[in-house]
């Protein structure tokens, strides 16, 4: 696997491949074996979008696996001021091992990959969050201990998070379900894709989409860049909340995911919060797990 765009360019086999080396690298971590795969590699960070989780999990990814990192903010970098993405992706070919990229337009990730000769690892675009699912998908493995025939309900926005989970679920053989209001709906390249390829659905009905599910899915009313449209989502989205009457249509032991920040009384009441915080907080770990199995795949 040389770069990791989004899960549609990756097969059952690599999803599951990068799941399993996710499990051996943090069975060693919790049991303090050294994994020093990347002993001498360099990997930029390009934050174009700030973030806690995946600067720090990227950042400590690294130092375990014995390589070095390099934090560069769009004010650090030329692209920031005018170059164009070819001639970066050619520069810091010539210096780094590798690159993860945090940005809004998913097309510069895709061109990086492109013009650079060095692999590229999406740490999120509007488009899609591979790196944030497949963490996701570690911490359902760890729960439920199988994924295939398991049934994801996601509550929200069909944003970049949606996205990557109907691709994740879908190929490891999950029905995946989406409650969106009408207008707010995932991409619809990806709906198509998920319709002809596994079993989906999407409806603004929140209890038929959430019945029977294994795992309540949710993420902020407005994403970063969206701060503007805040009021006026909050009323959209008022009644897509993952709440005590949600749960009791979805399976008596369903566990709750969220990629966090969380806004509790808003996408989540904090009731279901804290009843599933070792879920959400195990979830949120498993981002430096599953990042460095990416890292390991791609650099090594």
């Amino acid at each position: 696997m040389k770069n990791l765009l989004k899960l549609m360019d990756l097969s059952e086999k690599e999803i599951v491949e990068i799941l399993n080396t996710a499990d051996q690298l943090k069975f060693e971590k919790k049991n303090g074996i050294p994994h020093r795969l990347l002993e001498g590699k360099v990997l930029g960070l390009i934050f174009a979008k700030s973030s806690t989780r995946t600067r720090v999990s990227f950042e400590v990814g690294m130092f375990d696996l014995g390589g070095t990192s390099l934090f560069l903010s769009s004010r650090d970098l030329q692209i920031g001021r005018g170059e164009i993405v070819q001639d970066t992706a050619r520069v810091l070919s010539r210096y780094l091992d590798g690159i993860m990229i945090r940005t809004f337009d998913q097309r510069e990730v895709e061109a990086l990959a492109e013009f650079g000769t060095i692999p590229i690892i999406n740490g999120l675009t509007d488009y899609c969050h591979p790196c944030q699912v497949l963490a996701d998908l570690m911490t359902i493995r760890e729960y439920k201990g199988n994924i295939k025939g398991r049934k994801l309900c996601y509550i929200g926005d069909g944003n970049n998070m949606t996205n990557s989970l109907i691709v994740g679920g879908i190929k490891l053989g999950m029905e995946v379900s989406v409650a969106c209001p009408a207008g707010y709906e995932p991409d619809a390249d990806i709906m198509k894709w998920a319709y002809e390829s596994g079993r989906f659905s999407c409806s603004p009905d929140v209890l038929e989409m959430a019945k029977n599910s294994d795992v309540l899915y949710t993420d902020v009313w407005a994403s970063m860049g969206q701060e503007g449209e805040a009021e006026e989502r909050k009323k959209v989205f008022k009644s897509y909340q993952i709440n005590d009457k949600v749960l009791s249509v979805s399976k008596p032991d369903a566990m709750v995911l969220h990629c966090l920040p969380a806004h509790r009384e808003e996408e989540i009441t904090a009731k279901v919060f804290e009843e599933h915080s070792r879920e959400i907080f195990d979830e949120a770990e498993n981002r430096l797990h599953a990042q460095k199995a990416v890292l390991v795949k791609c650099l090594l």
